[in-house]
């Protein structure tokens, strides 16, 4: 019976080293493509050798549930001979990277537990674990779940779902604010909230324009009869009704008055300043 367990426990190891070698090796070939073959490397041979990986470690699960193979945690490994001297064959076991089997190696290969300071950091997570009252922890578990759950409904839901959403979203998502958009147009089309204060300089309709009109009309003929008068002859009033022409008509001014208004609209023009 013990030499039957021994069989199958040396025939048990014997796969789970061959399995491990595959694993090694897949690892091996990726690590290569991903260091010296990254330019030509595509996203779909990552993604198959990201496959391949875990198919070998899903094996290797397989291969330890398995009812045929046994309980490796009942058994124990005890170093026969520890020594500082460098062990050729146990190098060539492990491909260099023990070469020696001494009281400074076996703790850290040979280990059952964790690290100290694990272990410390795992004491302090108990304890504060234990001080937590169980109504809190029953709240912090049902929020936990309720997070993770609807992760995961976001993460079954199709994609197209999720675009649908994210369009509806930025339709009702307002892109403006109708309060400013009214005042603009208050503004432009009524005046509202404009400021009434007037630019510096002289108002259309006011000022010297006017006052110059004034002068205008102001101006005595007396300029045109004194010059006729000089050359020699008196002028005669203007009848207020001539003969071939309708009421209201004007008759065509002298050419001293037309010269008397031009030197007067000269000089009190408010662009020749």
């Amino acid at each position: 019976m013990q030499q039957r367990e021994e069989k199958q426990l040396e025939a048990s190891v014997e796969s789970l080293i061959s399995r491990v070698a595959h694993v090694k090796n897949a690892l091996h070939s990726f690590i290569y493509k991903l260091e010296n073959e990254y330019e030509r490397l595509t996203w779909p041979s990552v993604l198959d050798n990201f496959a391949l990986l875990s198919g070998q470690l899903n094996t290797i699960n397989k291969l330890l549930k398995n009812e045929k193979t046994p309980s490796f945690r009942n058994q124990v490994i005890i170093p026969l001979l520890l020594s500082p001297d460098r062990d050729e064959d146990l190098a060539k076991l492990t491909e260099q990277r023990v070469p020696v089997f001494s009281h400074e190696i076996v703790p850290d290969y040979l280990r059952t537990k964790p690290d100290p300071e694990v272990e410390e950091q795992e004491k302090l997570l108990s304890a504060e674990a234990t001080r937590i009252g169980p109504e809190v922890a029953q709240k912090q578990i049902q929020a936990l779940n309720k997070l993770c759950s609807s992760l995961l409904e976001k993460l079954n839901n199709p994609r197209d779902d999720r675009d649908s959403e994210s369009a509806t979203l930025r339709q009702n998502k307002s892109s403006f604010n109708p309060a400013d958009t009214n005042a603009l147009v208050g503004a432009v089309a009524f005046g509202k909230g404009l400021s009434k204060c007037r630019p510096p300089g002289p108002v259309p309709g006011q000022g010297p324009m006017m006052s110059g009109g004034s002068n205008l009309q102001q101006v005595p003929i007396g300029g045109g009869s004194s010059q006729q008068a000089g050359m020699g002859g008196p002028v005669a009033p203007q009848q207020q009704g001539q003969p071939g022409r309708r009421p209201g008509e004007l008759g065509k001014m002298p050419s001293s008055i037309k010269t008397n208004i031009k030197s007067a609209s000269g000089s009190m023009h408010p662009y020749n300043r």
